[in-house]
């Protein structure tokens, strides 16, 4: 479905991402963890297009093209197969939650409004948030506001969900409210990229569990081989650590 190929990308002299490989099939749930600075952000940003790679190829259905020459019409196509949850909201506080949902249905798709205020109700509704419909961010949580954005993310109905450490800007007793809305995503059989430092959503949900350090891909397997039985020293360290 999605598969990205010897990713290379640099900030000046800094390596972020060093021939990173990556295949996603249709209902994967890919967790990748690693430290700050390990390039898990710069990764997803690139798939998106919202970074342009330095090298690389993208391969997602029927589209193929290299990273760093993609065509506008190219970059429209795969945003459109993909939503992605930021890790500060970044929503428009002049706008309601519904509004908020409905501005990309409406300018990124071209759907009538009344159609779109109907399937922006429905993501709300689906995250917990059906009495939320008309307050502005400022009234609300950071979980709700980050709630917010992943019925942004769901109401386009994309392939892929891109999620950059959703919850590590929220106070500890609002992750949980995430969490159980990603986690019902996931059973859904929603294809999910997720960045994250959660180990127990990645224990629980994920499918592939990727420690990435250094622009790298350390090592990878199920969450039993990464949790239970890690083979590279620099996984075990890295879990210690995070594990304590």
């Amino acid at each position: 479905m999605l598969k990205i190929t010897d990713v290379h990308k640099s900030f000046g002299k800094l390596q972020v991402l060093k021939g990173i490989d990556l295949t996603v099939s249709k209902g994967d749930v890919i967790v990748i963890l690693g430290p700050s600075g390990s390039g898990k952000t710069t990764l997803l940003r690139c798939i998106n297009f919202l970074e342009t790679a330095d090298s690389g190829t993208l391969e997602f259905d029927e589209i193929k093209t290299p990273l760093n020459k993609a065509s506008k019409k190219i970059i429209s196509s795969v945003r459109k197969k993909t939503a992605f949850v930021f890790q500060n909201h970044n929503l428009f506080n002049n706008k309601t939650a519904l509004e908020n949902v409905m501005e990309g249905l409406v300018i990124g798709r071209k759907i009538p409004k009344t159609e779109a205020e109907e399937i922006a109700k429905k993501a709300l509704d689906k995250v917990g948030l059906s009495d939320k419909y008309n307050n502005y961010p400022s009234s609300l949580s950071g979980g709700q506001q980050q709630r917010v954005g992943i019925a942004r993310a769901i109401a386009v109905n994309p392939d892929v969900i891109l999620f950059d450490e959703p919850t590590s800007a929220l106070d500890p007793e609002l992750i949980g409210d995430v969490l159980n809305v990603m986690k019902t995503l996931a059973n859904e059989g929603t294809t999910m990229i997720v960045v994250t430092h959660e180990m127990g959503f990645a224990k629980e949900v994920a499918d592939k569990v990727i420690f990435m350090d250094d622009g790298v891909f350390v090592e990878q397997g199920s969450p039993e081989e990464i949790f239970q039985n890690p083979k590279e020293e620099r996984t075990k360290q890295f879990l210690k650590r995070i594990l304590k």
